[in-house]
């Protein structure tokens, strides 16, 4: 895992020295030990050619759920889906192509659809079989009756929302059988390394901390994870005398504790995230999922013993009251999502310090839903550049599944902030390609000595600001990654190339 990068090109992200042209890069026993020109090779050591590739480092995803992602790719797919009709027709044809087996789908978005999914429409199609169909956002599960039935749950007409779903979700695999063999895992951890990922955290619902555990010791290991716990096993990680960064497997620092996450309020596409003011449809304002009594007590305790805190917030009065409780409890940690913002509270967050956990993809999907149902406060919807003027630190991630584990779809995203021909949706909140990518790498920013070897050799300038931001976020979305190494082993890479 020791190695000589000669010829690497440095992308500058935080005012670096600068370096003039390609320089070498020397990785050992798992950090850079020294970058600099022409630097005479160790003996032993392996010499890697860069070719006056550009040097990044390891981009991270701070916010992913990896077993509901890696189920993902074999569920029926309602991604995209205008109707209730739509969806109930691609389930027909899965019950064409394997008849008598349960239907598990993923990706329906229902907030703009003509009519609303009910039990009824679902047991029409599909009688004898169980069928569960996973929302988008992940915040609600579309189940037939026998599904509920074989669930244990009482009878009901529309779908399973927060909380209520919350609880049944880690149940599904009675249903949907092991959607996340070990095998499976590491094909998920393949493709992110194949994007320049070198980390993510976890924030799998309803999975015990310690199951990461045999999965890494059979060699699903390409990655760093920090693996974060909920409320439910709150008490399990503080009897163990598990603080934040401390290594889940002895000896090694790849694998380790992550934050406390709660989910305080709902999203944006089951009209649950809580809000200062009623949704223009007439469905309410939300609500918190915890009084703010509960919210303090859970941030508290954990920063008791050791635990940062992740805390789930979507609403403009959800981000008020998480702000609140951080500067009530001193914890310290992430504002997860912060969707909707007072530009009163953004200054509140980088007063407090408290990091914004963002997934700029998500914008691209809520647009028309926050015109239909915010109309009247879409110019407050994912405020990064009033983040970054206030000093707020920021985090990229995907919320994968909800949008898919790359990191250059999320960079993109926060680039040019629209997907399609239309233009940038409140372009007075874009960042720059190089902000993007700063707030990717987990705090590291440039590549620099003494940092870990975590590195990502690219085919192209990331940073290239010609042309438009639509032209920007094309090439970002298309990067080429040469190489992907973590803590100085190649996870991605031909080895004829980029031995190490």
């Amino acid at each position: 895992m020791d190695f000589l990068l000669r010829r690497a090109r440095i992308v500058e992200l935080d005012g670096g020295p600068g370096w003039a042209g390609p320089v070498d890069v020397l990785v050992e026993a798992g950090r850079i030990r020294d970058i600099d020109h022409d630097l005479p090779r160790p003996p032993g050591i392996p010499e890697v050619d860069a070719e006056e590739r550009w040097l990044i480092p390891g981009l991270w995803d701070h916010h992913t759920h990896l077993k509901m992602w890696t189920a993902t790719s074999g569920r029926l797919d309602t991604i995209g889906t205008r109707s209730a009709d739509e969806v109930l027709s691609r389930v027909r044809g899965r019950l064409a192509a394997a008849p008598g087996e349960p239907v598990v789908g993923y990706g329906h978005r229902p907030v703009t659809w003509p009519t609303q999914p009910t039990v009824a429409a679902l047991d029409a199609v599909a009688p004898d079989v169980p069928v569960v169909l996973v929302s988008g956002d992940s915040h609600h599960g579309w189940l037939n009756s026998v599904a509920l039935e074989q669930l244990g749950l009482a009878p009901i007409e529309g779908v399973l929302t927060e909380a209520e779903w919350f609880s049944v979700y880690p149940r599904v695999a009675e249903i949907a059988g092991d959607e996340s063999s070990d095998e499976a895992y590491l094909r998920t951890l393949q493709a992110a390394t194949a994007l320049g990922i070198t980390g993510v955290v976890d924030l799998e619902y309803g999975e015990k901390v310690g199951a990461w555990v045999p999965r890494w010791e059979a060699g699903v290991d390409l990655v760093r994870v920090r693996r974060a716990t909920y409320p439910m096993h709150l008490d399990e990680v503080i009897d163990a005398g598990l603080r934040s960064g401390d290594p889940l497997v002895e000896g090694q620092d790849l694998l380790v504790m992550g934050p406390l996450k709660v989910i305080s309020d709902g999203s944006l596409n089951t009209r649950s995230a809580w809000c200062e003011h009623p949704y223009a449809d007439g469905s309410g304002s939300g609500a918190p999922n915890q009084s703010p009594a509960e919210l303090r007590e859970l941030m508290s305790r954990a920063t008791e013993h050791g635990l940062e805190t992740a805390i789930h917030a979507i609403g403009d009065a959800a981000c008020h009251d998480v702000l609140a409780a951080y500067e009530e409890t001193g914890a310290r940690g992430s504002m997860e999502h912060a969707q909707l913002m007072t530009r009163e509270d953004v200054t509140r967050m980088g007063r407090l310090g408290v990091r914004a956990s963002v997934q700029p993809a998500h914008l691209l999907d809520d647009r028309d839903v926050s015109e239909l149902i915010w109309p009247d406060r879409t110019d407050r919807c994912f405020p990064l550049r009033w983040m970054l003027d206030d000093g707020v630190p920021l985090a990229f991630g995907s919320d994968a599944p909800v949008s898919p584990l790359d990191p250059w779809l999320a960079i993109a995203a926060a680039v040019h902030r629209s997907a399609d021909d239309r233009p940038a949706w409140h372009g007075e909140q874009a960042v720059t390609p190089r902000e993007a990518l700063a707030a990717s790498v987990d705090g590291q920013g440039s590549v620099h000595a003494g940092a870990r070897g975590d590195l990502v050799l690219l085919d192209a300038d990331p940073l290239d600001d010609s042309g438009t931001t639509a032209d920007q976020a094309a090439r970002l979305r298309a990067m080429p990654v040469a190489a992907t190494w973590v803590a100085g082993r190649l996870v991605h890479g031909d080895e004829g190339l980029f031995g190490g």
